[in-house]
């Protein structure tokens, strides 16, 4: 009988879906260490083998580790997640840099991307690491069903096969299925993208404007990210996957989402930054939804639930008058697709 290797885990970042990476690698036998900054935090969690601020009501592994000392968590391990929000993610790479060897995998699990470059988390591992095998890991991956043993899915992408085997190897477990993919950029796109459309479908929700609006905004959110994406040089097919549309139907579906929790706080009538005061973790979706803004106008990429949006967190429309163009701004000609000409 042979077993599976056992590798040594960091992962960065004591939120929610950090946690719940780091204790399905300790449950899988493999030594795991989650650093995390916040000293009370680290305190409570050692005393209590609970997340009690992001995950409460879910006991951790007594096998899986917690520290704040980034070096000794960074240079210990083979394989590091690094689960920290988007804008502070470069720093705390950079912090780590000293301590990383040539050997290791890196791997981004944030959902975002850098405000001022448009640079993707994959690409900031690479720039400021040095190091050449990346992943990024994607999906619908809401971590209170996963911390619940509720089944789920992931995408791995890596352009190195043996990144792609590793993060199977570390994450996969009887409730959780890794499957791999190669497009980086895509996948990447995917789980950034699909935060937008969960605000928007949050404000849908708390209007109660029905299933018939809500699959319309999800078929049309699909085309919209597909569409940029694909402009960008992303696969297509990647979109009809787990980390494209997979993610945003479980984004734009549940409460569980921070970003869909802004958008029905926006839909109740509260004030964008109340919303943000009172949220405890970081909602990407409101910073994609201005970078996105701009690169679309960028490069003529017709995206008007995007624009929509970003009208009514950043300019103060009315969502009415937004729902009334979205509805009356097309044109008789407007198809939902084309057929290529071989088959017309």
């Amino acid at each position: 009988m042979t077993h599976s290797p056992q590798w040594r885990v960091a992962v960065l970042g004591g939120g929610s879906f950090g946690t719940v990476l780091a204790n399905m690698a300790a449950e899988n036998g493999h030594p795991t260490t989650l650093w995390l900054r916040d000293e009370a935090q680290l305190a409570d969690m050692n005393a209590s083998r609970e997340n009690s601020r992001y995950l409460p009501g879910f006991r951790l592994s007594d096998a899986l580790a917690f520290s704040n000392d980034l070096g000794e968590t960074v240079a210990g391990a083979d394989i590091v997640f690094v689960s920290i929000p988007s804008k502070a993610f470069r720093s705390v790479v950079r912090a780590a840099k000293p301590f990383l060897r040539p050997e290791q995998i890196l791997v981004s699990t944030t959902k975002g991307i850098e405000r001022d470059s448009f640079t993707m988390m994959s690409e900031i591992l690479r720039e400021e690491s040095g190091l050449k095998r990346i992943g990024v890991l994607s999906g619908p991956n809401l971590a209170k069903e996963i911390a619940a043993r509720m089944l789920s899915g992931t995408v791995v992408a890596s352009i190195q096969p043996d990144v792609r085997e590793r993060v199977h190897q570390v994450l996969s477990r009887p409730y959780f299925r890794v499957f791999a993919n190669t497009d980086v950029y895509g996948v990447e796109l995917g789980g950034a993208l699909k935060n937008i459309y969960a605000i928007a479908a949050g404000m849908a929700a708390a209007l109660q404007l029905g299933e018939n609006s809500r699959s319309m905004l999800l078929t049309r959110a699909l085309a919209e990210m597909s569409r940029f994406a694909v402009q960008l040089g992303a696969n297509p097919l990647t979109f009809i996957g787990l980390a494209g549309v997979g993610d945003l139907i479980a984004t734009c579906s549940s409460p569980l989402s921070r970003n869909y929790q802004v958008g029905f706080a926006l839909g109740s009538g509260k004030k964008l930054d109340d919303i943000i005061e009172d949220l405890e973790q970081t909602a990407e979706g409101i910073n994609t939804v201005q970078i996105v803004t701009k690169k679309a106008e960028e490069f003529g990429v017709h995206m008007p639930i995007v624009t929509g949006l970003h009208e009514i967190l950043f300019n103060e429309q009315s969502l009415a008058d937004v729902m009334a163009k979205l509805m009356h701004g097309g044109k008789s000609s407007d198809v939902e697709f084309v057929l290529p000409r071989s088959q017309a």
